[in-house]
């Protein structure tokens, strides 16, 4: 809904100071300069302005309810040329009705008349610009607002659904584990279910939480850790390190999966040895830093890109912080692939160096 400049109660109270200035201004400057009594020149400046400021309140509702483009300003003049001949011929026949017997003043209004006409019409012109300008940014505003709310919706949208992807993969291959347990070690095979059914709850139970805290991140880590090391056995080592001022931190929900089950499909992928997959969690340069280090196949084409789901969450961070660089990969000369991530806290999102 567009808002009336009159009806602001700033605009209100600017608009009625200035009236009553203006006023004052006229019937002083008719008093010492004309030297008319205060009775006439304070009549002359109320009747006056009575009517121009009548006139500057319909050119405002008017544009209120029509808007020109650019092309019909000019009719806008128009209508402010025909509102000054009302406003000049309203206020000649109500001041010389009232002053019919006073001839000089008669013929002082007779001299003033064309400027009078300039003065009413510059002011009228005036207060039909500043309401044009008004509208247009208006405008402006109304849709620029909604162009951010249609960002921000889409926004939202794209992070619920990098959000709720969970590998396809993982639940998969953790059901044929399952599947496998279940004929010979059905003992295991109740503890994977337990722990799988646990998951999959707190997944559902984040859906609406945006940020975590890293202490809650990592209970949710450990879950998967649990399932994947009864899928994997003895062939997982998983060393965690969680710096204890990190705890309170803040990170977005169900960001770090993704990243170890990257790191363990990769590092575990065509080979039947054991693997350790390191997680640290500390604090660098005032961010929340998150590094997961795992071995790697050099040989092995997958190992070179940037694993599957790591441009998700690229993209994820991305929105979230228009940041670019807060996931970054390197590999290091011993067959290791680390990725990083660093998160800028919730309560200062504009520091993200």
């Amino acid at each position: 809904m567009t808002i009336r400049p009159l009806s602001v109660p700033q605009i209100q109270k600017t608009a009625l100071a200035f009236a009553l200035a203006w006023i004052i201004l006229c019937a002083v400057g008719l008093h010492y300069i004309v030297k008319f009594s205060w009775a006439v020149s304070a009549a002359d400046s109320i009747i006056n302005n009575f009517f121009l400021a009548a006139a500057c309140v319909s050119v405002s509702n008017m544009l209120g309810y029509y808007q020109p483009k650019n092309e019909r300003i000019f009719y806008v003049l128009i209508v402010t040329l025909a509102l000054t001949a009302v406003v000049l011929f309203a206020s000649k026949y109500a001041l010389l009705y009232i002053f019919s017997d006073f001839k000089e003043y008669k013929e002082f209004y007779s001299f003033s008349f064309a400027f009078r006409a300039l003065i009413s019409f510059m002011c009228l012109a005036w207060c039909a610009l500043a309401n044009i300008l008004w509208y247009r940014l208006e405008e402006q505003s109304e849709t620029q607002t909604r162009l951010l709310a249609a960002q921000n919706l889409a926004k939202e949208a794209e992070l619920n659904k990098l959000r709720h992807q969970l590998q396809p993969h993982f639940l998969f291959n953790s059901l044929n584990s399952v599947f496998a347990l279940t004929m010979i070690n059905p003992k295991e095979a109740g503890v994977m279910i337990t722990k799988l059914a646990s998951f999959l709850r707190g997944t559902l139970k984040r859906d609406d939480e945006l940020w975590v805290s890293v202490e809650e991140e990592m209970e949710y880590i450990q879950l998967y850790l649990d399932i994947e090391k009864v899928r994997f056995s003895h062939r997982l080592n998983i060393e965690v390190n969680v710096a204890e001022e990190t705890l309170g931190l803040c990170l977005p929900g169900t960001l770090l999966q993704p990243i170890v089950e990257n790191a363990i499909k990769f590092g575990l992928y065509n080979t039947s040895s054991a693997i350790t997959i390191k997680i640290d969690v500390s604090v660098n340069e005032k961010l929340l830093a998150l590094r997961v280090e795992n071995p790697f196949d050099p040989e092995m084409k997958a190992a070179g890109g940037t694993g599957f789901g790591l441009g998700a969450i690229k993209r994820r961070l991305y929105l979230l912080f228009a940041n670019p660089h807060l996931l970054q990969t390197e590999i290091e000369a011993n067959n290791l692939y680390i990725t990083t991530l660093k998160i800028p806290q919730k309560n200062d999102p504009s520091d993200t160096n």
